[in-house]
Parts: C-alpha cells; structure tokens; sequence
C-alpha cells in the first residue's frame, strides 16, 4: 500500500486546475505550462505553510539568542554525571527555551511537512506520469491526454518535465538545464541562510558551537543539491527552486519588518524608520534601550556596641556595673528633687493626698 497516494493525488489535482488556467492564454501542450502549473503548486503548499514559517523564523532567531546561556548551563555542568546534575541540566536548558518562547523542533516542522509534499511529486512524475500516459485510466483528476500531454511537453530542446540530468539518453539541453537551475538552488539557499544568520543575528549570537554550526550549513546545504539535484526530474527541481526562493523573500520582508534586536538588520531598519521620519518633518526616535532603575535597597542598621574609654570593648560584668550606677544616680536625684519641694523622700504627693482622703471617709 503508497501511503503517498492521498497526497500524490492532491498534487495531480492542484496542477491540473492551474494547468486548466493557464490553457485560457497559453499552448496547452507547452512544457512552459505544465512547468508553470507546478510553480502555482508550489505558490498553494507555500501558502498554506506561511505560520509556520513565521513561526520557524522567530524560533531560529530564539534558539540563537539564547546560545549564550545554554552554553553557560553546559559549562555548569560540565563533568557531572549524576542523575540529579543531569535532571537538573536539563530543567534549566527547558526553563530557558520556555523564557525565550525558543523550540529546536520549531524550525524543521514547514520542512518535515513539505517532505511528504516533495517526495509525492516526485514520484508522480517519474512513475505516475509516464503510467497514467500508458493507460486508459490515468491517474486520478491526470486523464490519460493530460498525461500524455504533460509527458511529452517540450520546454527547451527535447526536456520535458519528467526528464532528469541522470536519464538514459538525456540530451545537452537536459543536462544544461538541469545544472542551471542546480546552481540556481545552491546561490539562493547560501543567500538565505547567510541573511538569516549573518545578517539578522546580534554579535554575541554568532559565538559558540551553535554559530559554528549555522556556518558549517551555510555551505553543508547547497552541497545537498549537488548531491541530490542530477537525479531528480526537472519538475520536482523547478519545484524545489521556486520554494527556496520562496522561502528568501518571505524571510527577506520579515527581517525587514522585524528584525532582531542587536542585528545589523535591526540597525538599518532604525535608519529607515527615522529617514522616512525626516522626510515627514518629525523629530527622530531614539532607539537606545532604557536602563532599568535598579530598586535601592534598605540598609541594614547596624547597633555598635558600647565601648569604654579608650576604645575596648566592654565586658558583661561592666555593662551590669554601669546600668546600677546610672540607676542609683536616677534615684539620688529624684530624692534631692524631693526634698527640695518639701517632700517626704520616697513618698509622693499624689500618694499622700490619697491616704488623706481615705482616712476621711473612714471617719
């Protein structure tokens, strides 16, 4: 059982409606047609995958941001073996993805779902095609005219869509063709990933083994067309043209408008805000990030502790000899205070009056 054939007969379906367009204004049996066809399927799949690629750009330029940290997490941990420093390792590496909204699976998903998509028509058009031109059936919305038709469409020379540079018997302008839009591939990855790690990362993101790594890919994946492009038919490579450059300009408008903070595409898109600010008369913004005020903590009152004449320190027993004396000074004075008013020492007015009063009622 193909469980490629749900999507292999999505693809043949998805051409044949563009092929039908494109019939009202062009030759129907053109390989320019079909080959068209299979850019406006490519144009449908891209479309449809749009958040997706949003969403692996921004974890891309997460996962980069926070090599830095990862990095010191590592070295942390660096030596350790126990499960209690790897559990540990790995709840903090999770804490700071989930800070920086960061996945390392984000970034294959719109590549992972447009694998089904690829190897669909591929086979679509090196088994499917030639078949359905053989038969009565056809293949699915592909009647056996429109196989036949979009198999022997010419495009340049005797190439058509279904030839590839390793074919038996393919001709010069195949295998010119076929390395043209080879090397087309190539110079449009490289540009890609070169904006997209050079161009739209800070400084302190292209350090480390991560950034080594982006580098390494920046010449690892154009090598992969090289490798893989010869045995492809030239549809599937038109196909794989147009979603790389596809995928440089979606990712172009979105570095523009949203860049990273840090990046040098930060910095021109600044520039441009504030010339298009000057041509308008208004003032320019400042860009430069505030500094948080830091709260300024309380500080701690600090009691010294008594000393005596001369700076040493005094002793518990002297403490207790200073307080009787300050007390036995106090009450000296509250009695030399007393006697001075007329008084009874240690016999306050108030408690006198009070007696007076007493003794009165009692009578």
């Amino acid at each position: 059982m193909n469980i490629l054939y749900p999507i292999e007969w999505v693809v043949a379906w998805i051409m044949v409606q563009f092929h039908s367009l494109l019939s009202l204004f062009m030759d129907p049996d053109s390989g320019w047609t079909w080959l068209l066809s299979i850019v406006g399927l490519t144009a449908v799949i891209r479309t449809a995958i749009i958040p997706l690629f949003v969403k692996q750009i921004r974890s891309s330029r997460a996962m980069q941001m926070v090599a830095p940290e990862l990095q010191a997490i590592q070295k942390k941990y660096k030596g350790k073996t126990d499960q209690a420093s790897r559990q540990a390792m790995a709840e903090e590496t999770m804490a700071v993805y989930r800070e920086a909204k960061a996945s390392p699976f984000s970034s294959c998903l719109p590549i992972l779902l447009q694998m089904p998509i690829f190897f669909a028509l591929f086979r679509m058009l090196y088994y499917k095609l030639p078949e359905a031109a053989k038969t009565a059936e056809g293949f699915g919305p592909l009647s056996q005219d429109l196989a036949k038709s979009a198999h022997n469409a010419v495009i340049v020379g005797a190439t058509t869509i279904s030839d590839s540079f390793l074919t038996d018997g393919a001709g010069l302008s195949t295998k010119i063709l076929a390395g043209v839009i080879i090397a087309l591939m190539c110079a449009v990855t490289f540009i890609t990933q070169k904006e997209l790690t050079m161009r739209n990362m800070p400084a302190s993101a292209l350090e480390g083994p991560m950034a080594s790594t982006q580098k390494m890919m920046l010449y690892m994946l154009p090598f992969v067309y090289v490798i893989s492009g010869p045995g492809m038919p030239i549809g599937v490579l038109v196909y794989w043209l147009t979603t790389n450059v596809w995928t440089l300009v979606q990712q172009w408008i979105i570095i523009r408008n949203s860049p990273t903070p840090g990046s040098e595409a930060e910095k021109e898109y600044q520039k441009r805000v504030n010339e298009k600010r000057a041509r308008k008369g208004l003032e320019p913004i400042d860009f430069t990030p505030k500094k948080k005020a830091e709260p300024i903590e309380a500080q701690p009152i600090r009691v010294q502790p008594k000393k005596a004449q001369g700076g040493k320190k005094l002793s518990d027993a002297e403490r207790l000899e200073q307080a009787r004396a300050a007390r036995a000074k106090a009450q000296e004075e509250r009695r030399k205070a007393a006697q001075a008013a007329g008084e009874v020492p240690g016999v306050t007015t108030s408690g006198s009056s009070k007696r007076s009063k007493k003794s009165k009622k009692n009578r």
